[in-house]
């Protein structure tokens, strides 16, 4: 009894050591997994140490975990803060090309914006798989492990993924493993990648630097902005820039040249578009989508056939904090435009203003340069300078011409060997100058040359330095001789570029010959009772204001004033010189005295003064033109018929109330289109041949004749019937016209004329003629 419990003993030893040693076995295996799984980490550890750059590091560490996890292929993806994309920057396989998408798509998406690891075992029966990559390489997803890579703040940079076991599926422990051995690379991961975005920087630093120095060295604003522009678009990775510099004087904005635009100006006002909109507030814009802005003018897209996606624009600052432009970039390839891109553009407007400005500088100044010596070239008067030496350093075309020399001859001289001692006053003016420091002048001097001696008025003035110290000494020679003095006289006559051409024409202009012109005679109205109102005084005052705003008009269009006669005045127009439209250009004279009379009454009657007024006769026909009179009293004047008739058609308008009236002869001349109406058919004072003639209505305007157009229509159909004797109808019409203008002299004269020719009707040979009986 005592030997069998004894006996039921024995069996259990075994099955509790077997127990043991299994237990013993496992913990062994799995210590040898750790052991094994650290030293893989302690492996990874020391691959990353030994790599320097970023793409080593991203391929070693694919490598391991691909390898430790059985698997077909591997990717890292970072993430792009800029863009807000996961960008693979290494993969195995045949993927040997950068691909991106948005980190919030796809299972790596998922991942990255959640920072939860996932294992995947059919991966296109998950909604969350993108499908495209597989079909743009060819390859096939069976299963995945995804897990995100943290830094040790917890900050999620990226995911590491990796695809197709080769034997199963993947298991937990693979899942573990991988976040392992992701976890234990990132470090170097994170200093490789800050590494290569510092040497990143550099290398953006130096090309910047580079850059500017470059483009800063050129001084020609056309083609500093053609750099400029070239830069701008490919720092940005752009498809085209702009640079729009402030025009002060327009208030625009506008650019010479345009990436693509083939040197098409724009000009725009500087408040309008983004442009505009940059440089009055002085803020960057950027823009991701240009036609969803409102701001946006879409309609140079349409005229160029350009399409504007993006857009970044950032003002132009001076170093005195004054905006001078804006440049405006469009199109960034591949995305839109990045903070980091608005600080680039931001830092190279920055440095290239001081550039722009001096460029602008530099083209102001040669403007100015150029403007002066095509100044210098096109003046009359020679100008000479001087150096401190008083070697003379420059000469303009007219200074060779009044000294009958050339610039080999001049340039280099001294002053005093030029000049000679026949002209030793020139020399003793620059000493005056030297000693006072300002400008001498000598009137009608006498300038002996080799072969001729000039009349010339001589100007010496010092040339000073920004200090005010002088430098030199400009010489100004204005010839006098006879020709200028001609001229200066004639000047006085008529306007004084007939006068050049008479000068330049020499004396035989001013013979005797017959000549198509155009006279002009005005008369002021009872010019006898505003003498006695005014007295001597007060009526050469008015005459010399009257005078001053008619002569004015007359050489305007280069009519010739032939002379006063007392309060009347005689001009021409076709003499000396003619023109093809000298009829046109005498009656726009007598349309403009008679607008400026009417703007100097206004001032007048202001002034409590009573108003003038005028009539004017015009005439074309051939005339007498040449120098009359006696041996010691010569007059260049005109004479004839055609003279004549003009100051009969004056004296016409007090009988007609008429301002201005012209023959048939000038109307049939007019080349113009004027407001005109038939008068009557005279025959004036002396003459025997009836003369057609016209009322000029074209200086009225409302107030003075009201309803013009419609007036001149019944006057016109009123003028008709008269002359078909139907008295009481042509009368009527007239009356018509009264109403509409009641002081309308001529429609009222025609009313009596009609009465008079009904009690005592014309004979039959009658042809509407009226004889006029006085002059």
């Amino acid at each position: 009894m005592s030997v069998k419990p004894a006996i039921r003993s024995v069996p259990a030893k075994p099955a509790a050591a077997k127990s043991e040693a299994a237990t013993a076995q496992a913990a062994a295996g799995a210590q040898r997994k750790r052991l094994r799984q650290v030293e893989l980490l302690l492996e990874v550890s020391r691959r990353m140490a030994a790599y320097d750059t970023l793409d080593e590091i991203l391929t070693a560490l694919v490598d391991v975990t691909t390898e430790e996890l059985d698997a077909e292929r591997g990717t890292l993806f970072l993430n792009d803060a800029e863009t807000g994309e996961l960008f693979s920057r290494v993969a195995q396989g045949n993927i040997q090309r950068e691909i991106r998408f948005l980190n919030h798509t796809g299972i790596a998406g998922h991942v990255f914006t959640t920072g939860e690891a996932v294992s995947i075992a059919d991966a296109y029966a998950d909604p969350r798989f993108n499908r495209s990559i597989d079909e743009q390489t060819g390859f096939v997803t069976r299963n995945i492990l995804c897990v995100p890579i943290k830094t040790f703040k917890g900050e999620i940079i990226g995911v590491s993924q990796t695809l197709n076991k080769r034997r199963g599926k993947f298991t937990r422990a693979d899942l573990q493993l991988l976040e392992a051995l992701t976890t234990q690379g990132t470090l170097a991961l994170q200093s490789a990648r800050f590494l290569e975005s510092m040497k990143k920087i550099r290398r953006q630093e130096m090309e910047f630097i580079d850059v500017v120095s470059e483009v800063t060295a050129d001084i020609k604003l056309g083609s500093l902005l053609q750099k400029v522009m070239g830069e701008a678009t490919r720092l940005l990775n752009a498809e085209r820039s702009t640079l729009f510099l402030n025009d002060e004087k327009t208030g625009e904005l506008w650019s010479e040249v345009g990436q693509g635009l083939e040197s098409l100006q724009i000009r725009l006002p500087n408040s309008a578009g983004i442009a505009g909109a940059v440089f009055t507030s002085g803020k960057t814009i950027n823009i991701p989508y240009a036609y969803a802005d409102l701001r946006f003018n879409p309609a140079f897209d349409k005229r160029t056939g350009y399409f504007t996606r993006s857009i970044l624009c950032v003002p132009i600052v001076n170093k005195a904090g004054k905006i001078i432009g804006v440049t405006q970039v469009l199109n960034k390839r591949g995305g839109p435009f990045t903070h980091e891109d608005e600080s680039r553009l931001r830092a190279f407007t920055a440095q290239i203003s001081i550039a722009l400005e001096n460029a602008k500088l530099f083209a102001d100044v040669q403007q100015i340069k150029n403007y002066n010596e095509a100044m210098l070239e096109s003046m009359s008067n020679g100008v000479i300078t001087l150096d401190g030496q008083e070697k003379i350093v420059t000469c303009n075309a007219a200074g060779l011409r009044i000294l009958r020399t050339d610039a080999a001859s001049i340039v280099g001289r001294s002053a005093a060997d030029f000049f000679g001692a026949a002209n030793t006053w020139v020399m003793d003016k620059l000493r005056q100058v030297e000693e006072n420091q300002s400008a001498e002048h000598l009137m009608d001097a006498e300038l002996v040359l080799d072969d001729a001696t000039l009349s010339v008025n001589f100007s010496v003035q010092p040339l000073l330095s920004m200090e005010k110290k002088r430098i030199g000494w400009m010489l100004m020679i204005e010839d006098i001789s006879s020709e200028k003095r001609l001229r200066s006289t004639m000047s006085r006559y008529m306007d004084p570029g007939i006068a050049d051409q008479m000068v330049a024409n020499g004396a035989e202009m001013l013979g005797g010959k017959n000549v198509p012109a155009t006279v002009l005679f005005s008369d002021i109205r009872s010019f006898t009772t505003i003498t006695e109102q005014l007295g001597a005084q007060g009526t050469v005052t008015l005459l010399n204001e009257y005078f001053t705003l008619m002569v004015d008009c007359i050489q305007r269009e280069e009519g010739m004033l032939d002379k006063f006669i007392g309060d009347a005045i005689m001009a021409a127009f076709g003499i000396p010189v003619g023109h093809d439209d000298d009829a046109d250009r005498a009656l726009r004279t007598a349309i403009a005295m008679m607008t400026e009379l009417s703007a100097w009454n206004q001032a007048r009657a202001g002034e409590g003064k009573p108003p003038v007024e005028i009539g004017i006769g015009l005439n074309t026909d051939l005339v007498v033109s040449g120098n009359i009179g006696s041996k010691k009293r010569m007059d260049y004047t005109i004479i004839g018929d055609g003279v004549n008739l003009a100051a009969r058609l004056e004296s016409a308008c007090k009988q007609y109330g008429a301002r201005i009236l012209i023959s048939e002869f000038t109307y049939r001349a007019l080349r113009g289109t004027y407001r005109l109406r038939e008068v009557d058919i005279v025959v004036v004072k002396g003459k025997t041949k009836p003369v057609s003639i016209y009322e000029v209505m074209d200086f009225h305007g409302e107030d003075s004749y009201p309803h013009l157009i419609e007036a001149m229509g019944l006057f016109r159909n009123g003028l008709q019937s008269y002359r078909k004797r139907n008295w009481a109808a042509a009368g009527k019409l007239f009356g018509e016209v009264l109403a509409l203008n009641p002081h309308d002299k001529v429609a009222a004269l025609y009313i009596e004329r009609c009465a008079h020719m009904a009690a005592k009707p014309p004979p039959d040979d009658w042809d509407g003629t009226f004889v006029m009986e006085s002059k």
